[in-house]
């Protein structure tokens, strides 16, 4: 039986659901099926996992952690802005931030008008 929430392509390593749900939307878009590739973008959901681990963390602290000396963002901010940083260069890295393949096949109603109004603009 067919199983809509798996790729032709599995990741190369044990992703949570974070990083599994990023493998699984790149893939269905873009397929990247060469080593560097796949090992690029695992190591980007592997740290879409860790920056839902933080997430979880500053949510259960709070953004700002009272100190002896006065109020604190929480360290964990820093390190969750980094990791988002990280996945966008990785993705740009791997060219992602272009448009996906088009599909095969005559184009839709819906895909026509979206032509020509990108053309338009």
């Amino acid at each position: 039986m067919f199983d809509p929430t798996t790729t032709s392509i599995p990741p190369p390593r044990k992703l949570g659901d974070l990083g599994l749900s990023l493998w699984q939307s790149i893939q269905d878009e873009y397929r990247i099926d060469d080593a560097a590739g796949r090992e690029l973008l695992a190591q980007a959901c592997e740290c879409a996992d860790r920056i839902g681990r933080l997430a979880a963390k500053i949510d259960a602290d709070g953004e700002v952690l009272e100190t002896e000396h006065g109020p604190k963002v929480h360290p964990a901010v820093k390190e969750e802005l980094a990791g988002r940083n990280f996945i966008v260069k990785t993705l740009q890295k791997l060219g992602l931030n272009l448009e996906p393949v088009r599909m095969v096949g005559r184009p839709t109603a819906w895909q026509k008008r979206q032509e020509a109004r990108d053309a338009d603009e």
